[in-house]
C-alpha cells in the first residue's frame, strides 16, 4: 500500500494507506482549529498497583452525530471533517480528545503529598483507524483484499508506536455498537500507546512465566494444541490461525483468533499468516453477525507484546466479545464481576461454539 502523511489543521498526523500507488494526497484542512493541548494526568492506585488514566478534556468529545455530520467521512464541500479527502481507503490520524499524547507538559510527582500515589504526564499516543470510506458498512462486509490492508495498517502502527517515546505497550483494537459504547458508527477502530504495561498483559506474562518454569512450554501453544486436538469449541481452524471459544469464556459470545507460530506481535506476522488472517477473520465476523440475525455488537482487542519486556513470553492473539447474551439481553458487570472481578458466564462455552458454528 502507498502510504502518505500530512497534517490536520491543529498540528495532529494523518496517514492515507492507498490500494492505488498512483493516488496523490495533497488536500488541506481547512478548519480552523485550536494547536492541540493535551493535559492528561495518569495516577497509581496504591491498592492495586494499576496505572489510571485521568482525561478530563475527553467529555468534550464528539458524540452521536447524524451521519451527514460524521467526521470519519471524506471531506465534501462546505463539510470539512477530520479526513480532508474526499475519498480514501484507509486512513490513520491521530485522536483529537487523546488520552494518552506527547507533548504532555510536567513532571513526574505524587498526588497531595501522597507518596504511595504516582502521578504523572500520560505520554503516549492515541490514533484512530478508519477502515472504509463507507459510512455505512462494517469491518465484516469488508473484502478479504481490505482487510489483509487494515491488517498491514495495524503492523506499520505498532512498528511505529512501538518506536515512539514513552510508549511501554501497543493496543489495536474496534468497538462495535451503541451497547459497547461506541459514538461514532462510522466503521472505525483506534490503537493506544499506552505508557505502561496493561494490567491485563501484566497477569498473562506472569501466568505464562510460571507455566513455562514449571512445564517447559508456553501455555498458549499448550492450550491451542489441545483446543484443536478436542475440536469441541473451535469454530475455524485454518492453515495459520484457530478461531476457538476459550474453555474458561467470561462473556455470553467470546472468541479467540490464535495464529499457530508464537509471535510478538501484529508487525512479526508473515506474509502468508495475514493472509490467512483476513479469511479466517471475516469467516469469524461472519459468524457472529448471524448468531443473532442482526449485527452483534462487539469489542476485538489484539494482545500484542509489550516494548520492553516480556517478549518472549507474549504469544499475539485476537480477543473477540460481546455483551449480548441473547438478542435482546445484556450481559451487565453487576456486582461480582465490577465489583470483585469473579465472572459468572450464563452459558457455557461449548453452549457458545455450538450456537457459533
Amino acid at each position: 500500500m502507498k502510504r502518505t502523511a500530512r497534517r490536520l489543521a491543529d498540528g495532529r498526523e494523518i496517514i492515507y494507506f492507498d490500494d492505488d500507488g498512483a493516488q496523490e494526497r495533497t488536500a488541506e484542512d481547512t478548519r480552523e482549529l485550536p494547536p492541540q493541548a493535551p493535559a492528561s494526568e495518569m495516577r497509581r492506585d496504591p491498592l492495586t498497583g494499576e496505572w489510571v488514566g485521568i482525561a478530563a478534556h475527553r467529555q468534550s468529545r464528539t458524540y452521536k452525530p447524524p451521519a451527514e455530520m460524521c467526521p470519519l467521512c471524506p471531506s465534501a464541500p462546505g463539510r470539512p471533517s477530520e479526513i480532508p479527502e474526499p475519498d480514501y481507503d484507509i486512513v490513520v490520524f491521530e485522536n483529537q480528545f487523546p488520552s494518552f499524547a506527547q507533548g504532555i507538559p510536567g513532571e513526574a510527582g505524587v498526588v497531595d503529598g501522597m507518596p504511595m500515589v504516582p502521578a504523572a504526564p500520560a505520554r503516549g499516543r492515541c490514533e484512530v483507524v478508519c477502515f472504509t470510506s463507507d459510512h455505512h458498512s462494517s469491518f465484516g462486509s469488508l473484502s478479504a483484499k481490505r482487510v489483509r490492508g487494515v491488517v498491514d495498517v495495524w503492523a506499520d502502527r505498532t512498528a511505529a508506536l512501538n518506536e515512539t517515546p514513552g510508549v511501554e505497550q501497543v493496543f489495536c483494537f474496534e468497538n462495535r455498537g451503541e451497547e459497547i459504547g461506541v459514538t461514532l458508527h462510522h466503521p472505525h477502530g483506534q490503537i493506544y500507546g499506552y505508557p505502561f504495561v496493561t494490567p491485563k498483559t501484566a497477569t498473562m506474562l506472569r501466568v505464562a512465566e510460571q507455566y513455562r518454569a514449571e512445564h517447559g512450554t508456553h501455555v498458549m501453544g499448550d492450550v491451542l494444541a489441545a483446543e484443536r486436538a478436542s475440536g469441541e469449541r473451535v469454530l475455524v481452524d485454518s492453515e495459520h490461525w484457530t478461531a476457538f471459544v476459550p474453555a474458561a469464556a467470561r462473556w455470553p459470545v467470546e472468541v479467540q483468533v490464535v495464529p499457530h507460530r508464537q509471535v510478538p506481535d501484529i508487525a512479526a506476522l508473515t506474509d502468508a499468516e495475514r493472509d490467512d488472517f483476513a479469511t479466517t477473520y471475516l469467516d469469524v465476523l461472519g459468524r457472529l453477525d448471524r448468531l443473532y440475525d442482526k449485527p452483534l455488537p462487539y469489542i476485538a482487542a489484539w494482545h500484542q507484546a509489550p516494548v520492553n519486556t516480556g517478549r518472549d513470553l507474549s504469544w499475539l492473539h485476537l480477543e473477540l466479545f460481546s455483551v449480548l447474551r441473547s438478542a435482546d439481553k445484556l450481559k451487565y458487570l453487576a456486582g461480582s464481576e465490577s465489583g470483585m472481578g469473579v465472572w459468572i458466564n450464563d452459558a457455557t462455552p461449548e453452549q457458545i461454539a455450538a450456537r457459533l458454528r
